[in-house]
Formats: structure tokens, sequence, C-alpha cells
């Protein structure tokens, strides 16, 4: 039990969040970068997050079944971590789409030159 709560208290110790350099980097961000960030440019990542989020909680239709989910602050520190790395995951590939239609398109451009 001791070594759970010890784990548990270095998860959330300040001196932790400290030596972790990309917990560091989220936080030196601009309260307007976090947001631009954490908002999908498309509706197809949005429904990528939505289905990965419930498939990471279940899924059980809200109108036939009343679903309360139970979880220890840890689990839950998990479960966040797993959606944001999915979410930076989705937002490159979305990304990378863009600059591919960006480049496919100055390259039809030279062609026709």
């Amino acid at each position: 039990m001791s070594n759970s709560s010890n784990r548990v208290s270095e998860f959330f110790n300040s001196d932790a969040e400290t030596s972790n350099l990309l917990w560091q980097y989220v936080r030196s961000l601009s309260p307007e970068t976090v947001t631009q960030l954490s908002k999908p440019t498309s509706p197809e990542v949005f429904q990528v997050m939505e289905r990965n989020i419930i498939g990471l909680l279940g899924n059980l239709p809200p109108e036939q079944f009343g679903v309360t989910i139970t979880t220890s602050r840890e689990s839950l520190g998990r479960l966040l971590a797993s959606a944001m790395i999915s979410g930076y995951f989705l937002r490159n590939a979305e990304q990378r789409m863009s600059f591919d239609a960006v480049l496919q398109g100055t390259e039809d451009s030279n062609s026709n030159l």
C-alpha cells in the first residue's frame, strides 16, 4: 500500500514535474497557443478523438444505460495522458496531410510551366 501511495505522491510531486522537460515546455506555452493546439481544425480529427475516448471508456449508449466510471487519480491521469498523446498524433497527421496537399499543388503548378 505504501509503495502505491509513494508512486502517486511522486506522480503529483512538484519536484518530479520540474525534472520533466515536456511538462516544463507545456507549462511555458501561452494560453492562446494551448487553445490553438487543443482544437482540431477538421471534423475528421474531432470524430477520431471522440471515438478513441469512447473506446477507452466503454461504448455503451447513454440513452439505454446509466454509465458511471470510477477510477483512481493516477489512472485518470494516465487516461488523460493517453488522450493527449492521441490528440497530438492526430494533429501531426492532420498537419502533414495539409503540407502534402500544399506540396502536391506546388508540384502540379511547376509541371504546368
